[in-house]
Order: structure tokens, then sequence, then C-alpha cells
């Protein structure tokens, strides 16, 4: 019996990661050149960038003199010297401490309503939406509770790209729901708003919204009046953002059968009752991609208020390259390279989480 069973096993070529090679990578002549190609590809690219960065680096240095010997790769004396203006910009540095405890909130608050096994959800909820930004606020901001007053002008680097994409992401979700539902509404006046709002808006590009929000708006108010240039990019990257997460949460809300409609309003419900009950979040769960793929574009284009005199991770990294005694062949390339780090570690993790819940959800449907 062992031995019929021994003769029946398949080959090894076939089974395992030789048999899914030979099936996916090479399968036919094509697919073998292609991946051969390709393997070829990676290893310039791998082994260049490891040598860059890593081998020909440099790593230990008081200026930017040492990272310009022939040869010489990332420049990473140059990022230990300025790392706390890349996370702080200006902000006074024994305040520094206020930074890192909104963090640290911040993670208390996030990572609980991430995870789903994680009880308490509604305090949970309720601590991020609405105490939380108060606790931020005061302690950023100052000026009260015996903390000394910073103002935005002084804030910089990491800390305005985490604001301005946090409180975008947190100001455009519940706008653009209720502009995707004004644009399907039966009323004229609010279809009509909705629709002149959504497509202004999405003709206009970001950097002249920016532009507005530094120089023409002050221009409108009364004198005396001023409103702080950071709390002005906050509203309109809120409402830019809106508007395009408007359409694609309308395309969830067309996506959904009419039958859920029709049963909704067989169940006597009102119109509330109906869409926050069944339609929308049926709705929004169909279109997770694209609701991701909006807030992680609005946390990239957080780069674009450089242009009006805010300082953001990547704007703080131009300004200090500026600095004579860290000049060298290499620095720029090596401020640009953990900017882009920076970014790509925080859109990964938008976009594995999001991929994490279509899991979860398309898991729940199934039982």
């Amino acid at each position: 019996m062992a031995i019929a069973e021994d003769t029946m096993r398949p080959p090894v070529t076939e089974t395992g990661m030789i048999g899914w090679a030979r099936q996916n990578l090479f399968s036919t002549p094509t697919n073998t050149i292609l991946t051969l190609v390709g393997v070829w590809i990676a290893y310039k690219v791998i082994t260049g960038l490891a040598s860059w960065a890593i081998f020909n680096a440099t790593w230990d240095g008081l200026d930017g003199s040492a990272c310009t010997w022939e040869g010489a790769g990332a420049c990473w004396p140059f990022i230990t010297a300025k790392f706390s203006q890349f996370m702080y910009g200006r902000y006074p540095v024994p305040d520094r401490w206020r930074v890192d405890l909104t963090y640290v909130l911040a993670i208390a608050g996030l990572v609980p309503l991430m995870i789903p096994r994680v009880p308490g959800k509604l305090w949970n909820a309720i601590y991020v939406i609405f105490i939380f930004p108060v606790i931020a606020f005061i302690l950023l901001i100052g000026g009260m509770f015996g903390l000394p007053y910073v103002p935005t002008d002084l804030w910089g680097g990491l800390l305005i790209t985490l604001v301005v994409a946090s409180s975008g992401i947190a100001g455009a979700f519940p706008l653009g729901i209720l502009l995707a539902l004004g644009r399907r509404s039966k009323m004229p006046i609010v279809r009509w708003v909705s629709v002149g709002f959504i497509e202004f808006v999405r003709g206009v590009p970001l950097i002249t919204v920016l532009f507005m929000a530094s120089v023409m708006l002050p221009l409108f108010l009364p004198a005396g009046w001023t409103i702080d240039k950071l709390l002005r990019v906050l509203i309109l990257v809120s409402f830019f953002s809106a508007a395009y997460l408007a359409e694609v949460i309308r395309g969830g809300l067309q996506a959904m059968p009419r039958g859920q409609f029709e049963a909704a309003d067989a169940l006597g419900l009102n119109y509330a009752q109906k869409m926050g009950l069944i339609i929308l979040p049926q709705a929004l769960k169909l279109v997770i991609p694209g609701i991701v793929n909006s807030f992680i574009g609005l946390f990239k284009d957080t780069s674009l208020v450089l242009i009006i005199g805010i300082f953001d991770l990547l704007g703080i990294i131009q300004q200090n390259q500026t600095d004579a005694k860290w000049f060298s062949p290499s620095t720029a390339m090596t401020g640009y390279v953990f900017a882009g780090m920076v970014f790509w570690i925080f859109c990964f993790g938008m976009s594995r989480y999001s991929m994490f819940v279509e899991r979860r959800l398309e898991a729940s449907d199934r039982r």
C-alpha cells in the first residue's frame, strides 16, 4: 500500500515553490523572458539602492564635508542633525513634549479603535472624534492652563503634515457623505447646490485653493479681522477633499440594488434611518478602496502647503538643504529619500489596513 501511495505522488517539480514558479513565471517562453528581465531590473535597482543608502553611505559627521568624498552615497548625518526640525519645525524646544504627548494620545485612541477585538468601541469613538481634538488643540496651541502660547507660524515638519492630513480627513469624510446624498436628493435646491460645489471644486487645482486661502480670503474680511493661515488651510483642504470623496461615495450609493431602498421603505423607515442604518453602511463598504485612495492622495497633497509659506515635512527638508554647513552633492537626495520613506510608511499603512478591513467585512458577509 505504501508503494502505491509513493507512486501516485505528484512530481516535485509540479508542487511547492518549484511548481508555482513553473506555472506562473516560466510557463511560456514569453513569460520566461519577462521573468528574467524583471529579475535583472530588480537586481540592478536593489543593488544600486543598497550601495547608495548603506554600503557607500556616510553615517557619521559634523557637517557636509563628511559626505563629499569620491563615490559618497547617502549623507545620513544630515538627517540625524536635522531630525528634530523635520519632526517639529520651529516649535519651541522646551515645549516639544506637548507634541509628543499629542502623538501618544492619538495612538492611544486610534489603535484600540482599529483593532476589532478591543471592546468599548463607542466610548473610544467618542474620545477620538470629540475629546481628543480638544485636548490636542489645547496642547499644541497653548495659551491656557499654564501652557505657553505657540503660534502656528512656528509649527512645521511632520507635525504640520499630520495636522493637515488628519484634519482634512476628519472634515472631508462627513462633508463628502452629505454632498453625495445632496447630489442624489430629490430637492432641486439641495441637488443644485451640491452639484455646483462638487463640480466647481473639482475643476480648480488645489494650489489655486491654497492661494485663495492665503492671499485672496483676507481681502474679503472686515478691517481688523484675521484668520489664522493654518486654520484657513485646514478648512479649504477639507472642502477640497470632500468634493472628490463625495463622488466616490456617490458611486457606492449608485451600486446599491434598488431592492435595498424598497425594503427600507417597506419597513417604514424615514430618510435618516434608511440611509444611516441600511444604505450607507453597505455603500461605504463597497467603496472602501476609493475612500482610502482619496485619503492617501490627501496625505501626499499636504506637501503643497509649502507654496503659501507653511513648512510641512517636505518643506522643512527643502529649507534645511540651504544650510551651507551641510552642503554636499548627496544632501538633497538624502533629504528627499527620507521624506519619501516617511510618506510611504504612512500611505502603505493606510493601504494595508484598508485591505484588512475589506477582508474582515467579506468574511462577515460569508458567515
